[in-house]
């Protein structure tokens, strides 16, 4: 009896058995359990609970699911709207979430027990690079205060309490917000008073007056220019061009548990990030998309242009801004770089967030997913870098390139 035709599935579950074969040793080596479900890639959990904040970097995350690009692999993204990154840090703690659209710095701080209760997490891949922003309040404009510079020369002639917001305490934003504020001699710890507001909230809270400056995401920043009320004084690429920005996390749990999940998950959400950055229809799309009520809620006319790169600060000035959000870029966004995770410990040990130096090579190889990346990665034909560190210049001339993060932590004039 002849042997029966493989069906076009069968045929591509084979190929990408031997697409992936090559790196199962790798994985059966870093997953307790072994690489696969009982030989198979296929994902042991179907339907993935994913939690987001309304901010346009969720776009890969919602676009995966909207475009069916997890059905392709076998999983059902369930994209889950939350109030704030402390409700995101529960839920992913608790289970409530099998993953999340995360700030980079709140999953390491979760990770060491400084941002709440400590778990073992897991970073699977990098959503996104730049496209933050820090807005100034108009009336702080009006003063003169519109950059690093004039906020410092204002700061220090008109002596008050001033109050800037960041999204969460050992995040990303918070981070940007402290390193450009010392970076003009402004210590955020003593200087200024910092508070912590859930992004969707941040232009209310500035439109009544609780706060001169924030550090959030778009479209948050847009907003207020829209709404009148705030200036862009610096935008994150301007601190640090191509920074790693949000996560697709989870707990370290659930990737031992379900790593065919979580790698389903990844290529997912790596094939919505590649579509994203294909061309300005893509990109329109997107932002018609996200700007739903069930996902950021916004017109979509604060979406739509700096996702272009095409930036206003409020006061009249335009440009067009190469280094604007990515999600794809070829592939180097989404990869999990170590040195990335271990700048986020050198800013809380800088900020006395950490009171000791970790061992922050190895925090950062136990929680980023590079061999479980590589895999997806490969199984689409992403380029993968050669080197898991990266070198960059930030706005105050210091390079990081993850050699020495001690060193690095401690040279800071300004810090706790």
């Amino acid at each position: 009896m002849s042997k029966p035709l493989q069906t076009r599935g069968e045929l591509m579950s084979t190929e990408r058995r031997k697409l992936l074969a090559g790196a199962a040793a790798g994985l059966a080596a870093s997953l307790p359990g072994g690489a696969w479900a009982a030989g198979s890639d296929k994902p042991e959990k179907e339907e993935v609970r994913i939690g987001f904040i309304p901010l346009t970097d969720c776009a890969s995350v919602v676009m995966a699911s909207v475009l069916g690009f997890d059905k392709k692999y076998g999983v059902r993204i369930v994209p889950t709207k939350e109030a704030s990154w402390a409700g995101v840090r529960d839920k992913l703690v608790n289970g409530e979430l099998d993953m999340a659209h995360s700030l980079y710095g709140l999953i390491y701080g979760v990770h060491l027990g400084i941002a709440g209760p400590k778990k073992d997490m897991a970073v699977l891949m990098t959503l996104n690079n730049n496209g933050q922003a820090i807005t100034l309040s108009k009336k702080l404009a009006e003063k003169g205060a519109v950059d690093g510079a004039t906020l410092a020369k204002l700061m220090n002639s008109d002596k008050r309490e001033y109050t800037f917001a960041q999204t969460f305490p050992t995040g990303t934003h918070a981070m940007w917000l402290n390193y450009w504020l010392a970076a003009h001699g402004i210590n955020p710890l003593k200087d200024a008073k910092v508070i912590t507001v859930p992004p969707p909230q941040m232009v209310a809270n500035m439109r009544v007056g609780n706060m001169d400056g924030y550090c959030v995401g778009e479209p948050w920043n847009h907003r207020a220019i829209v709404d009148g009320i705030g200036i862009t004084a610096v935008t994150t690429q301007d601190i640090w061009k191509d920074h790693p920005e949000k996560v697709l996390a989870c707990s370290g749990e659930f990737v031992k548990k379900y790593p065919n999940t979580a790698r389903a998950v990844i290529m997912a959400v790596l094939e919505a990030s590649r579509w994203i950055d294909a061309g300005l229809q893509n990109k329109l799309k997107m932002a018609d998309t996200i700007a739903e009520k069930s996902y950021v809620n916004t017109g979509v006319d604060a979406i739509n242009q700096r996702i272009l790169g095409r930036y206003q600060n409020g006061l009249g000035k335009t440009w067009d801004d190469p280094n604007h959000m990515k999600f794809f870029n070829e592939g180097q966004v989404n990869f999990p770089f170590l040195s990335d995770g271990m700048w986020f410990l050198t800013q809380h040990k800088r900020w006395g967030l950490l009171k000791e130096h970790p061992d922050y090579l190895g925090v950062a190889k136990q929680i980023n997913q590079i061999e479980l990346y590589k895999e997806a990665a490969s199984a689409l034909k992403v380029a993968v870098p050669k080197d898991a560190m990266r070198s960059s210049k930030l706005i105050d001339g210091v390079v990081w390139d993850g050699k020495d993060p001690a060193k690095y932590a401690d040279a800071f004039k300004v810090k706790a």
